[in-house]
């Protein structure tokens, strides 16, 4: 942050961050207030990742302890500052994750979240102890909720605990991390007297969580305002933003914390959580990039974040929406035509977001039916097929016919709708394929073929549908031909799919490649074993 200013003492401060220089020649108590008004202003956000904490409470996510230091590892790599390891009270497995990941991290905080309890903050304490940062979460519920019904207290028993456990933690570590738990349903008067009190007692990092996910935007960010306005020596302290996403308001109610003086956010990997989540990390992080008029900055490697997401998604067995903000795998993806035709002109006519940024190669132009010539042509030429204009209109008609009948048109599609272009100005065509197997039956095979406007028909057996539609084809093709490399590759995303055969067959001698995508693959063996000799044929001509 730059802190130009004429007027200090008839002093030119300059850089704050050369503040040394000057130290001499302002007076202590005016530097005193410089320093704390830069805080308060500091651009820089922390991102303390609950991922292993409050994101593996979700039912089905438990990881053991090696996938959670690779976890952590991955986490270090993306430039989160805080790593909430675990609970280390609540079980051995936690226990040893916190002292795992404490010797696995070399620079991010690792942070043991605990009770107000002394027993779990000597246990947190002794879990952190292999640490090079360790901090201690420790806390309480402040509002009447919690104080009556979860705890059967008075507000000042809840005060006087707050601080005990501060205290108590401070006797282990230096950085001591204050949660009022259910802050977002607490009464901003009385939170300013628990916040000021654990400040008193030692905390470094004050945390008010909307632990319910109740607050509105402008609620929590007007909470978080009356705190930096009414707490003495709150600008000594980090105060931090924890927001579930219960009414879908996580993200928005953590920016407006930030915007009003919070300068860490809590989040997790894809948002996962308690009930319906806690705030993502990958949105706060490119909300914050892509409004650089918050001057609001993170440590974080935005580039790495899409392999991470997949990482946790995988590890914790839950997928992420496809709709889900930077991450889902339609985030980038436009099936409008107009859409498309905007994107391929200047991504930034539907993209606020280079998806480089995020670590994916490019945006996913789905191809529909409402996808117009210009999609179409972008995906052929992506694929490596070239077609004049005239072939264009003949595929993209076709191409629309395919469209209708599947919900999308993949790769795959796109490379058969080529091939049969490609086919129909092939010498030997296929005109037809019929093929008869089952269970206790031989397959027999009819096929029908096209060669230089000539007719052939030829029927074969063999020892599967496949081999016989290749010796139905070669009674037709008198020439010495084998197979040495045939390799199918299926699709398992629904019935309509495509499956794609590459074939190798040796010619006289001369190894010729074959290609063919079709939703039968059967057909598509055939096709590329006619693909193979029409090459064949082209080369000894």
């Amino acid at each position: 942050m730059w802190f130009q200013s004429e007027g200090i003492n008839g002093i030119n401060v300059g850089n704050i961050t050369n503040k040394n220089a000057y130290l001499e020649k302002i007076e202590i108590k005016t530097y005193k207030l410089i320093q704390r008004s830069y805080r308060y202003m500091s651009d820089r956000v922390y991102i303390f990742d609950t991922t292993l904490r409050d994101g593996e409470q979700v039912p089905g996510c438990r990881l053991n302890t090696q996938e959670k230091v690779e976890v952590a590892k991955k986490l270090e790599g993306l430039g989160v500052d805080i790593i909430e390891a675990g609970f280390p009270v609540s079980s051995p497995g936690d226990f040893t994750s916190v002292v795992e990941i404490s010797k696995a991290v070399t620079w991010p905080t690792v942070c043991a979240l605990t009770r107000a309890v002394e027993s779990d903050i000597k246990i947190a304490a002794e879990a952190l102890r292999f640490a090079k940062r360790p901090r201690i979460h420790t806390g309480i519920g402040t509002s009447p909720s919690h104080i009556k019904y979860k705890f059967n207290s008075t507000p000042e028993e809840i005060l006087e605990r707050a601080i005990s456990c501060v205290k108590y933690a401070k006797k282990f570590v230096e950085d001591v991390q204050f949660y009022a738990e259910d802050a977002g349903r607490t009464d901003n008067e009385y939170l300013a007297r628990v916040v000021e009190a654990v400040i008193k007692a030692g905390a470094t990092v004050v945390n008010i969580p909307d632990t319910t996910g109740y607050c509105l935007p402008t609620e929590f960010g007007e909470k978080i305002k009356y705190l930096m306005e009414h707490v003495d020596g709150i600008h000594k302290v980090t105060i931090a933003t924890h927001c579930h996403n219960d009414l879908g308001m996580a993200t928005a109610n953590t920016l407006s914390g930030l915007m009003n003086g919070a300068r860490q956010a809590e989040v997790t990997i894809n948002g996962i959580g308690e009930r319906a989540g806690n705030t993502s990390l990958e949105e706060v992080a490119m909300i914050l990039k892509s409004h650089a008029e918050l001057n609001l900055d993170t440590n974080i490697n935005t580039k790495k974040i899409a392999s991470v997401s997949r990482m946790v998604s995988s590890m914790m067995n839950m997928p992420v929406q496809p709709n889900k903000a930077i991450v889902g795998r339609n985030a980038f993806a436009h099936s409008s035509g107009i859409h498309q035709d905007g994107v391929l002109k200047n991504r930034e006519s539907y993209e606020i977001i280079d998806p480089k940024d995020v670590g994916i190669d490019e945006n996913a132009i789905v191809l529909t039916a409402r996808s117009g010539r210009a999609a179409l042509k972008h995906r052929l030429e992506s694929l490596g097929v070239h077609m004049e204009k005239e072939a264009l209109d003949k595929c993209y008609e076709e191409f629309l016919k395919l469209a209708d009948k599947k919900r999308e048109v993949v790769d795959e599609d796109v490379l058969m709708l080529a091939g049969e272009h490609r086919s129909a100005r092939n010498r030997i065509k296929l005109d037809y394929l019929q093929v008869s197997s089952g269970v206790g039956i031989r397959p027999v095979a009819s096929v029908g073929l096209d060669i230089a406007g000539e007719k052939f028909e030829a029927c074969a057996s063999g020892n599967g549908p496949v081999d016989a539609a290749i010796r139905a084809i070669k009674k037709i093709i008198s020439r010495q031909m084998l197979i040495k490399d045939f390799l199918i590759q299926a699709f398992d995303k629904g019935s309509n799919d495509v499956g794609k055969v590459h074939m190798t067959v040796e010619c006289d001698g001369v190894n010729h490649n074959g290609f063919a995508a079709n939703s039968d693959i059967i057909a598509a063996s055939a096709e590329a074993f006619l693909d193979a000799v029409n090459k064949a044929v082209v080369n000894n001509a």
